[in-house]
């Protein structure tokens, strides 16, 4: 049964009939072919915490091995707490944003000094946490406590602007996602709405065929985000690749840096200063701009202050992405 055509004021609601249906349809789907992703195999707060902190701004595929690797080093909320922040900050290294980890560390440090150990299950609780805004405590209460609340990623709005054929954003948005929420299972919800968003409703090509909501779609798949292309900068930069026996020159990044403070790097040379030839050429982007890297081996320029680390060390650092990068791509790590 196609779902009649909707007019501009009943575009950010069903009826209540439609939204019974809507939600059966999707939990249904969610229940029969839900991904098998470690943090969905409990209702654990600190496993699911861990998961949604690193998956902001981050795919689910880039973060399996990481995850599984930082709880076996943190395996709870007190380890975590306990740690120091350059092991929290290794054990994160490669998946970058580490202002994330630097937001985690406190908050488990507060969640074991004011609420025992224990995470709190009140939504304004949850938000007090440091680098827990409104998505991550919805997501957390929900999904563990069974709150009743809805959560808004981008996933979630990219399915919620096709449904109603609208460019919903801001308060409106969550309004439409508290209406639809499953009252009897939110966290669930919740979930098979952000997993409908990332396996079907897809940005560019979205797999109407498979939809289990398709007849209850506005758009049927056809409205597209319309998203200026951002220009790229390009540029060169230059790094040296030191060895001395078995260990590694490395330079630590200042702790008041605004970039990535407090990480190890690989010291940058000014393209004067290669005469050498490149051994390794290097790719990378962050946000606007692709660099060229270059990396020249031998001695650093004698005014480079770092320090000589052994190469079993290394992996214990918390290295910036490009310098891992770089030495994995070296065969040092």
């Amino acid at each position: 049964m196609k779902h009649p055509a909707m007019n501009s004021d009943d575009r950010r609601k069903f009826d209540a009939l439609t939204t019974r249906r809507w939600r059966q349809r999707l939990l249904s789907w969610y229940d029969h072919n839900r991904r098998e992703l470690p943090w969905r195999q409990d209702r654990d707060p600190y496993r699911v915490w861990l998961s949604e902190i690193m998956l902001q701004q981050t795919r689910v595929s880039a973060v399996l091995d990481h995850y599984c690797r930082f709880l076996r080093r943190f395996p709870t909320v007190q380890r975590l707490a306990a740690a120091r922040e350059s092991s929290v900050l290794a054990a994160w290294s490669g998946l970058g944003y580490y202002r994330r980890a630097r937001m985690m560390h406190a908050a488990a440090k507060a969640i074991v000094k004011q609420h025992g150990g224990k995470f709190p299950g009140g939504i304004a609780d949850l938000r007090a946490l440091p680098g827990i805004g409104r998505y991550t405590a919805a997501a957390i209460a929900s999904i563990v406590f069974n709150a009743p609340a809805a959560v808004v990623d981008g996933n979630v709005e990219r399915v919620l602007g096709r449904v109603f054929g609208a460019g919903l954003a801001g308060e409106p948005l969550w309004q439409t996602a508290e209406a639809l929420l499953s009252r009897r299972r939110p966290g669930d919800f919740n979930q098979a709405m952000m997993e409908l968003g990332a396996v079907v409703c897809l940005p560019r090509q979205p797999r109407c065929s498979i939809c289990p909501v398709f007849s209850l779609c506005a758009t049927r798949g056809s409205l597209q985000q319309v998203k200026k292309p951002i220009r790229q900068n390009r540029r060169d930069i230059y790094y040296a690749l030191d060895r001395r026996n078995s260990s590694i020159f490395l330079v630590q990044r200042p702790k008041h840096a605004s970039l990535m403070p407090g990480l190890w790097e690989l010291p940058e040379i000014p393209i004067s200063s290669a005469s050498r030839p490149f051994s390794l050429t290097v790719r990378h982007s962050i946000t606007v701009t692709d660099y060229r890297v270059r990396v020249m081996r031998g001695p650093v320029p004698v005014q480079s202050r770092g320090r000589w680390v052994p190469k079993t060390r290394i992996p214990q650092l918390p290295l910036t992405g490009l310098a891992r990068k770089i030495l994995r791509q070296a065969q040092v790590i």
